[in-house]
């Protein structure tokens, strides 16, 4: 029992720092208000920021999907598993993105987790130079690592550490890494920018869109479109189980790009494709994301955010300047954060304490996410309660 004692021992470390991560069961589907542990919740917590993950015109698409494809795909996409849903859902996402992308390709992958890891074990090698955003998510992270190049982490933001970076580099395959949307601060990360000095140094631009495909942008076409950017050095990645609401994840790149990601993207060959009725789900939800209904509702997302910042009055907290569906409020110890998602949920409220190592020491925080779904009344209940909240610690 040597083993699980040492386990033991070091998961009431955890406790003391108050860092043990615990799971809740929701028995309803995701929506602003859920059932979760068995108790009403109005729920301030996932990335479902259109609404979609209900939504009856995707739902009939699964089941439409099921339907018509079964529910296993049966094998890798390069063996048996790639069905005409997939072929159909990467052709829609190469024409809704080639605004923004040259000679524009798509692969679709099981997650987002795997399509980074993909992108990057594939392009770098031990020969290859990584310049990787501070703030990075754990999956860009983690792929950067794997490919076992040489990591360069520059400090959030600062153009100027990483233009020296790329400068006295002198690695042939170079490649500068970022979220778009930063998932714990909200913020945006400056692609123009960033864009420019790949072109000028020769660098691939590694883009993680995963909180701004279906929200940012006149068609919602991701940080791209809101930035007004293209280029043959993008290789764009986004998340479809977030605004599109289903599941999974794609790269869009050049076409040469796509093609090279088929032959060594290992997390992409060495597993079961995904169900096709979820890729047929997507498509129903392109066509949403791309429609009136889609623009509108992202209206509607950024009128709830500014009604939010409006209606917080906070003197010790300190809410993020984000303009995205992202809205963290930074309280700063653990144990107080703890405390006050406790307290909201005893209100009926469930928003997450989010803590290190997901963010830096003593910046432990409440992160709110907004949704289309949610009422602008559901919001005012919310921003008073924190308001409330806050001065009664």
């Amino acid at each position: 029992m040597e083993l699980i004692e040492a386990l033991d021992r070091e998961l009431r470390r955890l406790d003391e720092q108050s860092l043990r991560r615990r799971r809740r069961t929701a028995d309803t589907p995701c929506a602003p208000r859920v059932q979760v542990d068995g108790r009403a919740m109005l729920a301030f917590c996932s990335n479902d920021y259109l609404g979609l993950a209900a939504h009856p015109r995707l739902v009939e698409a699964l089941r439409e999907g099921a339907t018509r494809y079964g529910v296993g795909s049966g094998g890798s996409h390069l063996i048996s598993g790639h069905s005409r849903a997939h072929e159909l859902l990467e052709e829609r996402l190469a024409a809704f993105l080639a605004p923004n992308l040259e000679a524009a390709r798509a692969m679709y992958f099981s997650t987002g987790y795997m399509a980074n890891v993909g992108v990057l074990t594939a392009l770098a090698d031990r020969d290859a130079d990584i310049f990787s955003e501070s703030l990075n998510h754990a999956s860009l992270i983690d792929g950067a690592r794997m490919s076992r190049a040489n990591v360069k982490v520059y400090p959030h933001a600062d153009l100027r550490l990483l233009e020296d970076g790329l400068a006295a580099s002198t690695a042939k395959t170079k490649l500068v890494v970022t979220d778009s949307v930063f998932s714990m601060d909200g913020d945006l990360a400056p692609l123009p920018d960033l864009l420019a000095l790949c072109e000028r140094h020769g660098a691939w631009l590694v883009v993680d869109d995963a909180h701004g495909f279906g929200v940012l942008g006149t068609h919602g076409r991701g940080a791209l479109e809101h930035f007004g950017l293209r280029s043959p050095y993008l290789i764009y990645i986004g998340t479809l189980g977030k605004a599109a609401g289903v599941g999974g994840a794609f790269v869009a790149a050049h076409a040469t790009v796509i093609d090279w990601l088929l032959q060594r993207a290992r997390p992409y060959i060495y597993t079961t494709a995904s169900a096709p009725a979820l890729a047929h789900a997507l498509l129903a939800s392109l066509d949403l994301i791309d429609g009136e209904e889609g623009r509108m509702r992202r209206m509607r997302l950024q009128a709830l955010r500014a009604q939010f910042h409006n209606s917080l009055a906070l003197r010790r907290w300190k809410l993020l300047p984000s303009h995205t569906a992202i809205q963290p409020v930074v309280i700063g110890p653990n144990d107080e954060a703890l405390k006050a998602a406790a307290a909201l949920h005893e209100q009926g409220f469930w928003v997450p304490a989010i803590r290190p190592p997901t963010v830096p020491v003593g910046t432990a925080r409440l992160r709110v996410t907004l949704s289309a779904a949610h009422t602008a009344e559901e919001v005012t209940q919310l921003a008073e309660a924190l308001n409330r909240l806050e001065r009664m610690n």
